[in-house]
Parts: C-alpha cells; sequence; structure tokens
C-alpha cells in the first residue's frame, strides 16, 4: 500500500534522512519518535504536501509526484491543522471537500456523524478541539479512501472515543485491502492495535520492525545495582541506576544469559523510545518493514 525509498527532506534546521520502509495492504503502521523527530514532517512528505529532495513515495503502486490526484484520491487524513471553510455546517463543509473525492459518500459522512455524535447542521467554528478531529475523521472516511493517514489524533478525544478509535481503524484493515499508518504520542495506543512500527528520532529511522520482530528484539531487565552492572555491554541499549535497584533496555537473544536474579520481561514502546533516545547506541537498519 505504502513504499518509502531512500527519501530525504531538509527544512531549515532539520533534515529527514535516507527514510526507506513499506506498509502491505491489511495492516496498521504506527510511527513513534520524541516531538521533533520527524513524524509529521514524514505525513506531509507522503500527502504530497512537501516535496522530497530525494527518493520516491508510492501508495498503491503510483508515484505521488507523478500521479499526485490519483494518490490523493485514495488517501484519508486526518492532521492537527483546523479542516474547514467559514462559518458553516459539518455537512456543508464536507460537501465543499467530498467533491474532490471520486468516491466521496454524501450518505456515509452522515453516518459516521451519528456515530461520533456530531451534529451535521452544527456550525465548524462551534466545535471542540476533539471533535473538530472527529470531524475530519468523518470526512476521511467518507471518500472510502485506502490509505488512512493519522498524525496524532487520539492525543484530543476522550478515552471513551479513543476506544472507538482504535476500534474503527481495526475494523478499516480487516479486510485485507486497506492499511493505516498512525503516528502518535500516546504509545498505549500502538501497542494496542500496531502490526508495524516504526520508530524515528532526530530525522533518522533507529528502528523498523513488524510487532513479533520487536517483541523478539529487546528485554527490560530489573534488578539490584550490581546485577544490572553485569549485564553484557555489547547487549545494551541504556541503564539506569538508583538508590539499589536499577533497570535497563537491552538487545535479546536468549534467557539463559539473564541472572536468575533479576526480572526480565517485554518492553513497552514507551520504554524502548525511553532507553534508546538516552542510550543513543541502536545503529539504523534498513527500514524495510517486511
Amino acid at each position: 500500500m505504502l513504499q518509502i525509498n531512500n527519501v530525504t527532506k531538509k527544512l531549515d534546521l532539520f533534515t529527514l534522512l535516507d527514510v526507506n520502509f513499506s506498509l502491505p495492504k491489511g495492516y496498521i503502521g504506527g510511527v513513534f519518535g520524541p516531538n521533533g523527530s520527524g513524524k509529521t514532517t514524514l505525513m506531509n512528505l507522503i500527502l504530497g504536501l512537501y516535496s522530497a529532495d530525494k527518493g520516491e513515495i508510492l501508495i498503491d503502486g503510483k508515484n505521488i509526484c507523478e500521479e499526485e490526484k490519483a494518490c490523493k484520491d485514495v488517501i484519508g487524513a486526518v492532521l492537527n491543522e483546523e479542516l474547514y471553510t467559514g462559518n458553516i455546517s459539518l455537512l456543508k463543509n464536507a460537501d465543499m471537500l467530498g467533491k474532490y473525492y471520486s468516491s466521496y459518500d454524501r450518505e456515509l459522512f452522515k453516518e459516521y456523524c451519528e456515530r461520533f455524535a456530531l451534529d451535521i447542521n452544527r456550525s465548524c467554528k462551534k466545535l471542540s478541539k476533539g471533535e473538530k478531529l472527529k470531524y475530519q475523521f468523518a470526512v476521511a472516511l467518507s471518500h472510502k479512501p485506502k490509505l488512512l493517514l493519522l498524525d496524532e489524533p487520539t492525543a484530543n478525544f476522550d478515552p471513551e472515543f479513543r476506544e472507538e478509535f482504535l476500534k474503527i481503524i481495526t475494523e478499516f484493515v480487516a479486510d485485507g485491502e486497506h492499511s493505516v499508518l498512525l503516528a502518535t504520542h500516546i504509545l498505549e495506543d500502538l501497542q494496542q492495535v500496531g502490526d508495524y512500527f516504526l520508530f524515528l528520532n532526530d530525522g533518522k529511522i533507529t528502528l523498523a520492525m513488524e510487532r513479533s520482530e520487536l517483541e523478539d528484539a529487546f528485554r527490560i531487565v530489573e534488578g539490584e545495582n550490581y546485577k544490572i552492572k553485569l549485564l553484557r555491554k555489547d547487549r545494551l541499549v541504556h541503564a539506569e541506576l538508583g538508590n539499589t535497584m536499577g533497570k535497563a533496555l537491552v538487545k535479546h537473544t536468549a534467557y539463559a544469559e539473564y541472572d536468575r536474579e533479576v526480572n526480565v520481561r517485554i518492553p513497552t514502546l514507551e520504554e524502548i523510545m525511553y532507553f534508546t533516545v538516552k542510550g543513543k547506541v541502536l545503529s539504523s537498519p534498513e527500514g524495510q518493514l517486511r
């Protein structure tokens, strides 16, 4: 569904450098990383809002630079920017946007608004931040896209709708013909629904792995400080010691390598990001999501 080959984009003091990854049909890809790591820049490149300085982006087999209209026709996007025009109703605004898409379905938009508890006759300007994002989500789904690009949408959703949102994107990919790329700093969401994970840091890919690979690749080790200090240095990503107890992220090979007196478990995405940024020792892989 999405193929990014050797893409580089320089923006003033920031550079997104040599990004390579692919997202198959039927899967949810999660993009995460610290603030300023390049998540939104990557989304803007995929949407064609930025032009890459180098490399190519293919959406459903088509090059975004060569077939921009066809590519954008199959993308549904939810961004942080407000997506409405003037003091008009949600329905009128959706109709204005919908004319740019070949498969816009007015009735489908109304169905999603009902599902999201949005009044289609309400003025766009009177929506809360969370409601504006729900509205964008309804618009994105109403033209039956093949690829959903979601840039930090859940931050302004209440907990109940966050669950509904995750349920919808899981349903969206269930037929094996649609895909989702979700960038968010709420890593619990990615942990819950993600099939593939792309970790960006300072404009570069730190890791790109499918869920099973990621779960096999790292472990959190917790124990007394002297036990943490005994961990193999060539496996250590980063360690933090307390008064008596410490914690470390390590590259995992086999449980037989660990001392019996330490606690070993699979890390969360938040722990992977935190310890990796602190450690700054992971080399960048090819970035191909298989």
